[in-house]
């Protein structure tokens, strides 16, 4: 299911949701809480700071009045803390409520345009992915590379409802390798005889998941070296097979064991997100270091665990597709013949040791790889941050 349709899912029942709530709080200040900076990396260039709000003139005010927002009554960070999740995960480094509004403002009124979730826009808004990418790219107070980010995630995200979850927009398992086929074709455009190429360019405009696949990439390329946007595409491409390995499961009623889930989880996960890390701050990270398969087990580590926690949060929502839902505690239940809380508690625990396992790998990495695989990997930890805190702090997760 996309992070769309589970954030607008409706709330679980009572007893699920006190049992998702209390157990992923119950261990507060016990496990050790990971560091803001990863070991031996730079998020940004020696002798910048984070703004704590926009910039430029004019905007003193603006900045105060959203240091207010985000810090109610005067709360320290602790106090505001005290009902995150207890997962071991690094805090996030910054926290613009003002940015969070101008890149979501702007990423609404891009769905208007491309067509996607038309009479839905309302479902877009209170999702606040524009606060999604400004907690999880800290590297860039620039609106726009925001925006390129958050255009190219809820396409991909569309393309996920559209296809594969939602039947009142056209989802049907039978068409889902086609429709798949076709919106990856959005992003690579096909090269076709001249005779055929109106009919193909028909093909891409008469469908708005396409429009938005096109569209998002697009923007992104005013800011992605050619290497970069080859690379967001096979992360996508990699993205639409772990859709096609989830229809099959629900069209045929599978339940997964939790190896084979964990394993898709890899590639059904955040990872073309994670891979605009660069792009998004301003600089690029060579392929080849990218490449390396020893930066691969490190990054791919880290989008598994990044959507871990989606799991677990959309576990104080009701599911409304039809067939079989998946996330880890219910893959784990199902396995293990445990209780819920039980299949919690092994989720979380899932999802530390692999936070942990890119810290040590990604700080290792860091000792010999480039600077720019310093601030990519110091991009990807913050990345985790910047996740988990929109999960913790969105309404639509923590209001059961």
């Amino acid at each position: 299911m996309s992070l769309l349709s589970r954030i607008t899912a409706p709330t679980a029942r009572n007893d699920v949701a006190r049992l998702v709530s209390t157990l992923l709080t119950h261990h507060q200040g016990v496990r050790r809480s990971a560091p803001q900076t990863l070991p031996g990396t730079a998020p940004r260039p020696t002798g910048t700071a984070l703004p704590t709000g926009p910039t430029g003139p004019g905007t003193s005010a603006a900045r105060i009045a959203a240091r207010k927002a985000s810090n109610p009554a005067g709360a320290t960070p602790d106090e505001r803390g005290a009902g995150v999740p207890e997962l071991y995960c690094p805090p996030a480094l910054r926290d613009d409520p003002a940015l969070g509004r101008e890149v979501n403002d702007h990423l609404v009124e891009w769905a208007d345009e491309v067509g996607i979730y038309a009479g839905r826009l309302d479902r877009v808004r209170a999702a606040d992915f524009g606060r999604l990418m400004m907690l999880a790219h800290p590297d860039t107070d620039d609106p726009d590379r925001l925006l390129a980010a958050g255009k190219c995630a809820l396409a991909e995200w569309a393309t996920d409802d559209y296809y594969c979850d939602d039947e009142t927009v056209g989802s049907r398992p039978e068409l889902l390798g086609s429709h798949l086929g076709l919106a990856y074709a959005a992003t690579d455009p096909a090269h076709l005889p001249a005779r055929y190429a109106p009919a193909w360019e028909r093909d891409m405009q008469s469908d708005p998941v396409r429009v938005a696949l096109r569209s998002g990439l697009d923007h992104l390329a005013r800011y992605a070296e050619s290497s970069q946007v080859a690379r967001l595409r096979h992360e996508v491409a990699v993205l639409f097979v772990g859709y096609g390995q989830e229809g099959s499961w629900r069209s045929r009623g599978h339940m997964p064991g939790v190896h084979e889930y964990l394993a898709h989880r890899q590639i059904n996960s955040f990872l073309p997100c994670i891979a605009l890390t660069d792009v998004v701050g301003g600089y690029a990270l060579p392929a080849t270091e990218y490449a390396d398969p020893r930066v691969r087990r490190a990054v791919t580590t880290a989008a598994t665990a990044s959507t871990l926690v989606n799991d677990l949060y959309s576990m104080t929502k009701e599911h409304a597709s039809s067939g079989v839902e998946f996330n880890l505690p219910l893959v784990i239940a199902e396995e293990e013949r445990c209780s819920p809380r039980e299949a919690i508690e092994r989720s979380a625990e899932i999802h530390d040791e692999l936070v942990r396992a890119f810290e040590a790998e990604a700080a290792a990495l860091a000792l010999t790889g480039s600077p720019q695989l310093r601030r990519f990997l110091a991009g990807v930890w913050a990345w985790l941050g910047g996740n988990r805190e929109w999960h913790s702090g969105s309404p639509r997760y923590n209001a059961a």
